[in-house]
């Protein structure tokens, strides 16, 4: 499959999960049960692809666990150092620039800051370090992650930046140009 075909699979997904996410809390509501319906879903994938005139690839999965989502991360063809690391607003990675999805994706309104900060953006992962051969992977809990509700990072982007996120930077931690993009899709249950 090529990447307009792998695109468009992942939004089939999302449009069907946020359908029958929508159904079955109309039925909650219809039926004064409590409004947090668990959606199921327990495991995201993210397959990473080039902005233009970058080499950047890799997979990022995301999986319910005690205490979050858990965010592994595997990402080759990054220049050695500290690249910014987030989740963006938009699950659209058609331009070529990756600016099509849009700023970090914060429901909350809250100011940027560092993924271990109460205070921050949902999207804000921080930052993903990659050694001289351009390989990076990242292992992390994150615990105002959710694959429910208005705070769901379910058909959101990830996006990996050329440069680093100082984690201070209003509103985004200056992490320059957007080199690779992935959008999060429902992935099947291990």
């Amino acid at each position: 499959m090529n990447k307009l075909q792998n695109y468009l699979v992942i939004i089939v997904i999302v449009v069907i999960s946020v359908a029958t996410s929508n159904l079955f809390g109309q039925q909650a509501d219809e039926n004064h049960l409590d409004n947090n319906i668990s959606s199921g879903i327990t495991n995201a994938i993210a397959v990473l692809y080039a902005t233009k005139d970058n080499n950047v690839s890799g997979t990022i999965t995301f999986t319910k666990v005690k205490g979050g989502i858990k965010v592994v991360a595997t990402v080759t063809g990054l220049t050695e150092g500290k690249h910014g690391f987030h989740i963006h607003q938009f699950g659209d990675c058609s331009g070529a620039d990756g600016k099509t999805a849009g700023g970090h994706f914060n429901p909350g309104e809250m100011d940027h800051g560092a993924p271990t900060d109460s205070i921050r953006h949902i999207g804000d992962i921080g930052n993903i370090v990659a050694d001289a051969d351009g390989n990076a992977t990242l292992e992390w809990i994150d615990s105002h992650m959710t694959f429910e509700g208005a705070s769901s990072i379910i058909g959101r982007g990830v996006i990996i930046h050329a440069g680093e996120d100082d984690l201070t930077s209003q509103p985004t931690g200056a992490a320059g140009a957007r080199v690779a993009c992935g959008v999060i899709g429902i992935a099947k249950a291990e």
